[in-house]
């Protein structure tokens, strides 16, 4: 073998060593992080690795993790949604009152009120969008803006008051367990998901999200708008927030126009830790779902432990800060492998 062969070959084999680390690094080191808190409290927590408990984890993070399916697109473009949360009430309330209208034929109340729900989010979140890129302002201004007018727009059309009464056949569904092991709630928000990453993955437009987020006057010289790319995140972002009023109808039963409060604050931290950079241009939505998972699994171990509510958002911002830290290490980390 000649001393040039020899070099290839060594060449060949780091690189293949460098792209494994990569994905390690980039795309499996918050799963590995999921893995080792499940570990953790299964073996000191009691009762934590129980069928009951588990079942109970799948509920609870299904409204967060179609809040951050959304939330995802918005910060791979390098803005940010507070107005998720109170989106989310006021979906919750157009619903509540579509399915609770008499004047409707019962066949058409449900998938009216659906619809309701997901296009009052995407106006919502289209709004935030044109806002934005009409007037070049920062999302986190307009955004904050939205959520005082949605919860505004949630309390007047509720009458400040709960909205009950859901039709039963409703109920039966966001109550039903599939195969005895998953809510059906979590199915729609893994629904959510799926859909979210093959956009992401697969589409052009999917690229574009990425790209804005890297290098928007880039995208710009190539003759493509950044602008309508962005609006449409940002309704994306809405439309999500009102499919997640769905699965909160669907969990709870009732329309609400205090549903969602700090819920923004859930999914942006879900984005965050499941390794989506709040710059923009990196990140994963299925790290989105994993830190979700993270969320949740942490909340659920605190709370088996017997650590008091005024404790955990202690613990979990303290997680927050040190995944923005670790991001700020694994980028380093990862340009490093390139230069080699």
């Amino acid at each position: 073998m000649s001393e040039q062969t020899e070099r290839t070959r060594v060449g060949n084999a780091g690189e293949r060593w460098n792209t494994i680390l990569r994905f390690l690094v980039r795309e499996a080191g918050v799963a590995v992080a999921l893995v080792l808190i499940v570990i953790f409290f299964c073996v000191t927590a009691p009762y934590f690795a129980s069928a009951e408990n588990f079942l109970k984890i799948f509920v609870q993070i299904a409204i967060n993790t179609v809040l951050a399916a959304g939330m995802t697109f918005v910060i791979l473009t390098g803005g940010i949604d507070l107005s998720v949360g109170s989106v989310l009430a006021l979906c919750t309330v157009v619903g509540a009152l579509i399915m609770t209208d008499k004047s409707l034929p019962a066949g058409l109340s449900v998938p009216l009120a659906i619809l309701g729900c997901m296009g009052t989010g995407a106006a919502c979140g289209a709004i935030n969008g044109w806002v934005c890129e009409q007037w070049k302002l920062p999302s986190f201004i307009v955004t904050l803006g939205m959520l005082n007018v949605a919860s505004g727009a949630a309390r007047v059309l509720s009458n400040n008051s709960t909205i009950t009464g859901l039709p039963q056949p409703f109920v039966d569904f966001g109550n039903m367990i599939v195969g005895g092991v998953l809510p059906s709630i979590f199915l729609v928000a893994v629904g959510v998901i799926l859909i979210g990453w093959f956009i992401l993955r697969f589409t052009v437009f999917g690229r574009f999200i990425f790209a804005i987020g890297t290098n928007e006057e880039a995208v710009r010289l190539s003759g493509h708008t950044p602008r309508v790319y962005k609006i449409a995140a940002f309704a994306i972002s809405g439309l999500t927030a009102g499919t997640a009023a769905v699965v909160y109808l669907l969990r709870l039963n009732i329309g609400s126009p205090i549903a969602g409060v700090g819920y923004e604050l859930n999914a942006i931290a879900a984005v965050i830790i499941g390794g989506t950079s709040l710059s923009g241009g990196k990140g994963s939505i299925i790290g989105s779902l994993i830190g979700a998972c993270i969320l949740q699994v942490l909340s659920t171990g605190l709370q088996l432990f017997g650590v008091g509510d005024n404790f955990k958002p202690i613990v979990i911002g303290t997680v927050i800060v040190l995944a923005v830290v670790l991001d700020t290490y694994r980028d380093r980390f990862l340009r490093s492998l390139e230069t080699r």
